[in-house]
């Protein structure tokens, strides 16, 4: 579970979600991963003081496209001066475009859930998996947030389902 890992520990990260419209230029802003989506890939960009650890991990289908990506800051007076920096990204992202964004606060380790420029704050794992379940049926990726990776030897569909 890398939203649960990293929650547990307390190490901040977004991960943007691509749907229907294309996130290339902020996937160009970022360094280039092409990598196929896995819990342990996700924890360790996030890790402190790692070079990919500030920005977003963009996801494009079952691929981790890039990471270290910047995200465009919400200029909405209303957003709480209590957040940061990446819930403002994720505001950000998701009132340009229907982008989904995760967050795991820095500071709290509370999990969000940014959607259509609304934020869903504290969530738990089994709650955010039901959501990226609901938003995501046809790409079939939510689990990889939130799961376990598969045993040696799972086919891709295995992985995702």
């Amino acid at each position: 579970m890398a939203t649960g890992m990293l929650s547990t520990q307390r190490i901040g990260a977004i991960i943007a979600i691509e749907r229907d419209i294309g996130l290339r230029t902020f996937v160009e802003s970022g360094v280039a991963m092409n990598a196929l989506v896995s819990r342990d890939l996700l924890c360790s960009i996030f890790q402190r003081g790692g070079a990919l650890h500030d920005g977003a991990a963009i996801i494009q289908g079952d691929r981790l496209a890039a990471a270290a990506c910047f995200l465009p800051l919400s200029l909405n007076p209303a957003i709480s001066t209590q957040v940061g920096t990446r819930h403002r990204a994720a505001m950000g992202l998701t009132e340009e475009s229907d982008a989904v964004v995760v967050l795991v606060s820095e500071q709290t380790g509370a999990i969000s859930l940014a959607v259509g420029g609304a934020m869903e704050f504290g969530l738990t794992v089994g709650q955010l998996t039901d959501r990226l379940a609901s938003l995501f049926r046809r790409f079939h990726m939510a689990s990889d947030l939130t799961a376990p990776p598969p045993g040696p030897g799972a086919r891709v569909a295995d992985r995702v389902d």
